[in-house]
């Protein structure tokens, strides 16, 4: 089993920035995704982006491109992965949702049915 807590949400206006993470506890994978996810009022989730459990790869939806980092921390005691958001805009409000899978075949990065666990989510509110 993965627990996945998020913190890290708040309000913010336009153009301004928010970190959220997401700390990882349980076990851990060779392989998978740890993803970013966001679903608004009245819309489907959304891919966000993902990083693989080594942290060598990142994937990013349109949306975050250029605008949105994803890292992890995985030293010591630490299995954290964190979103940066930069230029936040009031389209980006919603929650948002760390999701883990640890599948060793192939599974779509930014489908949320292939992440096996999910945390709570943490409300990310842009006002312009």
């Amino acid at each position: 089993q993965v627990e996945l807590v998020e913190s890290g949400g708040g309000s913010v206006q336009a153009g301004g920035s928010l970190r959220l993470s997401c700390a990882a506890s349980g076990r851990t994978f060779s392989s998978g995704y740890l993803g970013w996810f966001r679903q608004a009022p009245g819309k489907e989730r959304e891919f966000v982006g993902a990083i693989t459990w080594s942290g060598d790869d990142t994937y990013y939806a349109d949306l975050s491109k250029g605008r949105f980092t994803i890292s992890r921390d995985n030293t010591n005691t630490k299995n954290t992965v964190y979103l940066q958001m930069n230029s936040l805009k009031p389209e980006d409000t919603a929650v948002y949702y760390c999701a883990a899978t640890g599948s060793a075949t192939y599974v779509p990065v930014s489908l949320a049915d292939s992440y096996d666990y999910w945390g709570q989510g943490t409300q990310v509110t842009v006002s312009s």
